[in-house]
Order: structure tokens, then C-alpha cells, then sequence
């Protein structure tokens, strides 16, 4: 039988009930000292993990702590600081444009709407959405990374592959004061226990509200 939308929201209700008891806390992951460094590193972090990305940022704020600081760097040598981060060509451009583009149109701060992070170079709404509520504490939407895009679907929450068709499907099951909340613990509990290759059905938690579960 095909699970209303009522049926949905209350088993995502359910299961977020359980998922912020095992993930409490709303920090990212990622290590930063200020707004404009979480910028950064989520930036970095596209297609590459956190763990990853907090072992070059250390040497690389560093090196440039400021946007004044990254809009003038060398490219070669910016390069070289993020290599292992992987797809570090675009990444650098990216780093430096926005650098650029805060000092032009926002007097070197991070803005704090959607709109204003949106034009930047290199964010898009999951870099904005991070920023937004993390350094911020300003809720506009739900990250979706590779995560949130994978349980989203095995939950079936959504059928959906693209991140926004994704998030605009995530939006009505949960309130939207726990929106960052929510997409925090999925990310979490996709890189603890439902991984791509093997999820581990059998330590689940909330292996009883997902119609994926094998166990």
C-alpha cells in the first residue's frame, strides 16, 4: 500500500526522534575559526570528506586566513595547500572568485542570506544552507549532501537524485526549526552506520521506520 503523506511525515517524526538522541549535536564536523573559514572548507569539502578536509586547513589558514588574503594568493601555490581535496583547479578558482566577490560587494563579511551566498562563487544552496546555520544559526533549508541524498531515498522519503528536487521533498516532513538538525543526523548516520556499500541494518536504530532495512 502507497504510504500517504501523513503516513511519511510521521515516520520521519518518528525516526528523527530516535536519530537526535544518537546525534545530539548540530556541529559540523568540519574545523574553522570564523564564518569566512567555514566558507572555505565547505567549499573544500564537495566530493571529498571532512576528515580530509580538516587535515589541510590547518596549514592552509595558516597560510591565508582572510579574504584579502586568498583573493591575492597564487594560484599554483593555493593549489598545491588543497590538492588532496580533490577537483583543487575549480576549487582554487572558486576560493579566490569568492574571495574577490566578498571584498567587492560585502565589505570582506560573509553575507547571512541565501540570495547573497548564492551569487558567490562556488556556493550553491548545500554550502549555503551550512554557512547559514552553522555560523549564522539561520535555518533556509536542509544540507543535502551525498548523504542525505542516499537515505533520503533508501528511507523513501523521496525518489528523487537531484539535491534540490531532494530537499524541496525532505522540507514538509520535518518543522522547519529542525531542518538543520535533521540533515545533520542523516549525515552522520550515513557515514556511522548506512554507508553506500554496506549499511549495517543490524546496529540501525531506526532500521524499523526504513523500508529499505534487511533486517
Amino acid at each position: 500500500m502507497k504510504e500517504s503523506a501523513e503516513q511519511k511525515k510521521n515516520r520521519a517524526t518518528a525516526l528523527f526522534k530516535i536519530l537526535i538522541k544518537e546525534y545530539p549535536s548540530e556541529q559540523t564536523a568540519l574545523h574553522y575559526g570564523n564564518p569566512f573559514q567555514l566558507l572555505v572548507a565547505v567549499i573544500l569539502s564537495a566530493q571529498c570528506t571532512d576528515a580530509r578536509v580538516n587535515l589541510v586547513t590547518p596549514q592552509l589558514f595558516a597560510r591565508f586566513s582572510t579574504p584579502k588574503d586568498f583573493a591575492s594568493a597564487d594560484v599554483k601555490e593555493l593549489e598545491d595547500l588543497i590538492h588532496s581535496t580533490g577537483f583543487y583547479h575549480n576549487k582554487a578558482k572558486n576560493i579566490i572568485g569568492c574571495s574577490k566577490a566578498l571584498i567587492e560587494n560585502h565589505n570582506s563579511k560573509v553575507p547571512e542570506t541565501m540570495e547573497e551566498l548564492f551569487l558567490l562563487p562556488g556556493v550553491g544552496r548545500k554550502t549555503a544552507n551550512v554557512v547559514l546555520g552553522q555560523a549564522f544559526g539561520k535555518i533556509e533549508g536542509i544540507v543535502v549532501d551525498t548523504h542525505v541524498i542516499r537515505l533520503s531515498n533508501r528511507l523513501g522519503f523521496t525518489k528523487e537524485l537531484d539535491a534540490v528536487k531532494i530537499e524541496k521533498d525532505l522540507m514538509p516532513l520535518i518543522p522547519k526549526k529542525h531542518w538543520y538538525h535533521f540533515s545533520h543526523a542523516l549525515i552522520f548516520h550515513g557515514r556511522k552506520i548506512c554507508p553506500a556499500r554496506k549499511p549495517k541494518c543490524a546496529e540501525c536504530k531506526i532500521s524499523s521506520h526504513c523500508p529499505s532495512s534487511t533486517v
